[in-house]
């Protein structure tokens, strides 16, 4: 589906809206003519980003806000609210992250990355919740993870967040179901992507972070996101190995912790020094890299085509099927073949003890 072409304009919230994925998917939005509220804390990320929105034809607002503080998330919700109208659909892509293994992890640091990751996602979900329930209409969209299926070493901090935050929404989907609700919830999640979040975020592993491979623009990404938000199933899971993490994961998740154990530590650096000026985002706003793009663009690629979770499941399950299938007929189709051998070969000692019996 074209998530590009022509519609009735809505009135969108897009948290993390200044740079990587949240800023493909508001300039996405401002192509279709939206009203957008962009929330993220950096002022001249705001200015930058809203600047491009009225270049390519939409409405935005800046608002300066924090997401871990859910009074600021509040008031954000009411001003879009004021001066563009209710709310039709909420996009939550804020997150923060720390490279470091486990042991070397800080307490405050792991509180930072759930503070902004788990409950700067659901302040917004609550937010989007409390204006859209009353009027029966709205979607809410998650930008998800592979990552919230399967947990990587070095990001531990990240992936508990994503994992707290598809629990939180398993329990909101019943929740609409009881209340006979037509307020729509759908999570897309996603691969890893080419953006900035790899040059300001924390790291204590002593070289620049980077995506696993393979690595997706985020232009594409956005593209997802969007239909999602048209046509929104429980979960998208976007890109060929999105799935593959997914599944995996249910499927041999000590194979996993294997395979992660010997690739992914080193997989996650570039292996060139940090420079002695750089600054994270953890705690506060970086200036500069307020844009989509990072700094992998040589590797990056567009992303394929995405399936909804119950479709994937279904593929899965009908792979696994197959397999099972036709392991049972490779057994039975041994088991006849050996059962035919020892009758042939007693007709064969029968006809050799006649034989024997008349030479005598």
């Amino acid at each position: 589906m074209d998530s590009s072409r022509a519609r009735t304009p809505r009135t969108v919230i897009v948290t993390g809206g200044t740079a990587g994925v949240g800023r493909a998917v508001v300039a996405a939005l401002a192509r279709r003519g939206d009203r957008i509220g962009i929330i993220a804390r950096g002022t001249d990320g705001l200015a930058a980003t809203r600047a491009e929105v009225e270049q390519l034809g939409g409405r935005a607002l800046e608002l300066p806000c924090d997401v871990a503080d859910a009074a600021a998330v509040e008031a954000a919700a009411d001003r879009v609210e004021r001066e563009f109208g209710p709310i039709d659909l909420w996009i939550n892509a804020a997150m923060s992250t720390v490279f470091s293994l486990v042991k070397d992890l800080e307490p405050a640091e792991l509180r930072r990355v759930t503070e902004v990751t788990y409950l700067g996602s659901m302040h917004g979900v609550m937010a989007a919740l409390r204006r859209m329930l009353p009027r029966n209409a709205g979607t809410i969209v998650q930008v998800g993870s592979s990552l919230a299926y399967r947990g990587i070493p070095v990001q531990a901090a990240y992936c508990g967040a994503k994992h707290a935050i598809k629990g939180f929404l398993d329990s909101l989907h019943a929740e609409l179901l009881y209340l006979r609700s037509d307020v729509r919830l759908t999570t897309v999640h996603i691969p890893a992507v080419n953006t900035p979040q790899f040059d300001w975020a924390r790291t204590r592993m002593g070289t620049q972070p980077r995506p696993v491979a393979p690595v997706f623009q985020p232009e594409g990404i956005a593209g997802h996101i969007l239909e999602a938000a048209d046509n929104p199933a429980r979960e998208h899971w976007v890109g060929g190995s999105t799935p593959l993490v997914i599944l995996g994961s249910f499927a041999a998740p000590g194979l996993a912790d294997r395979y992660l154990a010997a690739t992914a530590v080193k997989g996650q650096g570039t292996g060139d020094p940090l420079p002695a000026d750089r600054e994270d985002n953890l705690f506060e706003p970086v200036a500069g890299l307020h844009r989509a793009h990072g700094r992998f663009d040589a590797e990056s690629k567009q992303v394929g085509p995405s399936l909804t979770a119950a479709a994937a499941r279904l593929v899965a399950a009908g792979s696994l099927l197959a397999l099972g299938g036709g392991l049972a007929l490779a057994a039975a189709a041994g088991s006849r073949k050996g059962s035919a051998r020892p009758g042939r070969d007693s007709r064969l000692r029968t006809s050799r003890l006649r034989t024997a019996a008349r030479v005598r």
